[in-house]
């Protein structure tokens, strides 16, 4: 993120106004979470995050979202609840923000919930009895979500953690740019140092 800032002409940070809040978090959070040998692979997304900011709902919860169904999937049992009311709270929100009926599942969201028939379950019993507010899910549903994918990830018994954590980035930039009218911008190529 620090390295986005400075393509994008900003002052140094780790937080640049240039990308989307909660993707600057996603992808600190894989950044963090990843191995030193991985993390030169990321290097190569910065340029695509550039540009990608938005006051937008959908983006949070598209993200949110991308975020739960990766990780649902794979992560421990004791992580499958929360995850799963992160799935429905996100689709939630997409219905609300989309005039769609409550309680309509995207296909992601149907076969990752699908492989956590329990855990699934349960969420719907809580989520029919929790309402959460616009401010409420930017504030801490979505960046939530996106943590515990995160820590889901990274404590799964799979083995590349880092490629999965790559793809869900990767994943949540498309999101993203799906949602942003991004202005096509001359940035600066990115290349990855070559190691004798």
């Amino acid at each position: 993120m620090e390295l986005a800032s400075y393509l994008a002409g900003e002052r140094w940070s780790d937080h640049p106004a240039c990308t989307h809040p909660l993707l600057a978090a996603l992808a600190r959070l894989v950044n963090d979470n990843t191995s030193d040998e991985s993390r030169a692979k990321l290097v190569r997304l910065v340029p695509s995050i550039i540009g990608l900011a938005s006051d937008d709902l959908r983006v949070d919860a598209r993200i949110a979202l991308r975020c739960a169904t990766t990780a649902l999937p794979v992560a421990a049992a004791e992580r499958q609840l929360a995850l799963a009311v992160s799935v429905l709270a996100a689709e939630e929100m997409l219905a609300r923000l989309d005039g769609a009926p409550s309680g309509r599942l995207s296909e992601q969201s149907r076969r990752a919930m699908a492989e956590v028939p329990h855990a699934t379950e349960q969420a719907r019993r809580f989520s029919r009895a929790a309402r959460i507010t616009d401010k409420g899910f930017r504030r801490y549903a979505a960046p939530n979500a996106v943590q515990l994918s995160v820590v889901g990830i990274v404590q799964a018994c799979i083995p590349d953690p880092d490629a999965l954590l790559r793809t869900l980035l990767e994943e949540a930039i498309a999101d993203t740019t799906a949602l942003i009218d991004v202005p096509q911008t001359d940035t600066p190529a990115v290349t990855t140092p070559i190691h004798a």
